[in-house]
């Protein structure tokens, strides 16, 4: 080899280098940045009007928004049941702070989530209520091979994402976020998500207020979000423009092994090409007038009021249809002092071995929680939709826990509300109690309602549950 030879190789071997440095680092900046979707176009609402049975529209043409928010450690029963049934029942203690909702809400009694019993899987009871709660299937008990299964929600967002600009949000107020075995050696991903894009990809949630504003209305003042936003997508359409066309070019040069590690990688960047492409179809996002948040607050009731907040604007602005909000992960141990003047962590109180002064702080617990859904609910119900109605009326929100008595962990029965009439097409202020059926029943009846009629089954579903539409 002469001397000339060797130093065009090392220069191709430096071009190499470089190209895979320029790779790696554009790949590390689009796998930062946040994902991009369509704006609603005012077209589509306009050809959905009046049209019942359309994706995620009302029979009005309001679009249907749909929500699920999970709280920890299930409930103490006997405070969450009320008494009496049908339209003719009164709130326990846990759920009075709901009594002015009364007429917009269901209270769901014999739902279970059998798969979430232990079985030959033995102890794990925290891990499998989360896990399964939206996915209505048997986990596969390990830290490392990870086999859910695609929750409700993210079954949604594939049919009728494309209404909006973010087929889904999720979001959560657990800070807490760990890898590897959790909870008897399943995998800490089943206990910190609810939602699940397919059987071993969950969709991780944002915990950070500020983040999550941003990512759906841009950075900045009111009035400077939207030319922000405009620039920020320019912007990384060039890096994913130069990521694409550099792993291109690489892709000529690397064995079929490290192709196919790299495929992998391109697959999200090609997700993220296709929804710049929808949203620049759409135009400006939208820009409400409110002040930014400031991060991840010290208060826990200030954190879960701004993430209450956020999902209501991303519904008031359609910005999606779709929402996912974790309180806190099953088996989670916050303890309530600033809020309740309760010291000692839920989970540990939730094995209260029925003693009186514990349990009194559990179901103190249980009713905060609630308080903040109230507040959640009444602002929905305060917020006049493009038809006239209520957000929370052309709504369907579940609230509920995987967990049914934290004390002995049992899945049968779970504390489960539904908000909202979903446009009319249910028809709440009722006590509705069905005899032991999958909760994912409900979900298949949910998700007929924003116009899936093809979702005849679901998870461990044996159909849909009628009910909370019948009078």
């Amino acid at each position: 080899m002469n001397r000339s030879e060797s130093q065009n190789e090392r220069q191709a071997a430096r071009r190499a280098n470089l190209s895979r440095r320029h790779f790696l680092r554009g790949l590390g900046a689009c796998v930062a940045l946040p994902a991009f979707e369509s704006l609603i176009s005012r077209t589509t609402i306009a050809q959905t009007a009046g049209e019942a049975g359309a994706l995620a529209s009302t029979a009005t043409g309001a679009p249907l928004r749909t929500a699920f928010v999970y709280f920890p450690n299930g409930a103490i029963p006997a405070q969450w049941w009320p008494k009496g049934d049908g339209a003719d029942f009164k709130f326990g203690s846990t759920l009075a702070p709901l009594e002015p909702l009364k007429a917009q809400l269901q209270v769901i009694g014999g739902l279970d989530d059998r798969n979430a019993d232990p079985g030959r899987d033995g102890s794990g009871d925290h891990a499998r209520a989360n896990g399964t709660f939206l996915t209505g299937v048997r986990l596969k008990k390990s830290a490392t091979d990870i086999r859910a299964g695609t929750s409700i929600d993210q079954v949604m967002a594939r049919e009728i994402g494309h209404l909006t600009r973010f087929p889904s949000l999720e979001l959560s107020c657990d800070y807490i976020r760990k890898s590897g075995a959790c909870d008897a050696g399943y995998s800490c991903a089943y206990q910190y998500n609810i939602s699940w894009k397919n059987e071993s990809t969950p969709m991780a949630a944002e915990f950070s207020p500020r983040r999550a504003f941003e990512r759906l209305f841009g950075e900045g003042e009111h009035g400077q979000r939207r030319d922000n936003f405009a620039r920020r997508q320019a912007e990384e359409r060039s890096i994913l423009d130069f990521v694409m066309d550099d792993a291109r070019s690489m892709s000529r040069r690397i064995s079929p092994r490290d192709r196919q590690k790299l495929d992998q990688y391109l697959t999200g960047m090609r997700e993220i090409e296709t929804r710049i492409q929808a949203s620049e179809k759409f135009g400006k996002t939208a820009d409400p007038n409110v002040e930014t948040p400031q991060g991840v607050p010290s208060s826990y009731a200030e954190h879960v009021k701004l993430m209450y907040d956020i999902m209501l604007l991303a519904f008031q602005t359609d910005s999606t249809r779709v929402a996912t909000l974790m309180l806190a992960h099953d088996g989670s141990n916050r303890p309530f002092a600033d809020e309740i003047g309760i010291p000692e962590g839920h989970h540990d109180l939730s094995h209260h071995k029925n003693i009186p002064d514990l349990v009194a702080k559990v179901a103190r617990i249980d009713r905060w929680y609630v308080q903040q859904f109230s507040r959640f609910l009444k602002k929905l119900a305060d917020t006049k939709d493009t038809d006239g109605n209520s957000l929370l009326h052309n709504s369907q929100i579940v609230y509920g826990s995987g967990n049914a008595d934290g004390n002995r962990h049992t899945h049968h029965n779970l504390p489960i509300l539904l908000a909202g009439a979903a446009g009319g097409a249910f028809t709440p202020g009722r006590y509705v109690k069905v005899n032991s059926r999958p909760t994912s029943n409900l979900f298949v009846e949910m998700a007929r309602s924003a116009g899936l009629g093809n979702v005849q089954r679901f998870g461990d579903s044996t159909g849909g549950l009628s009910e909370v539409g019948q009078v």
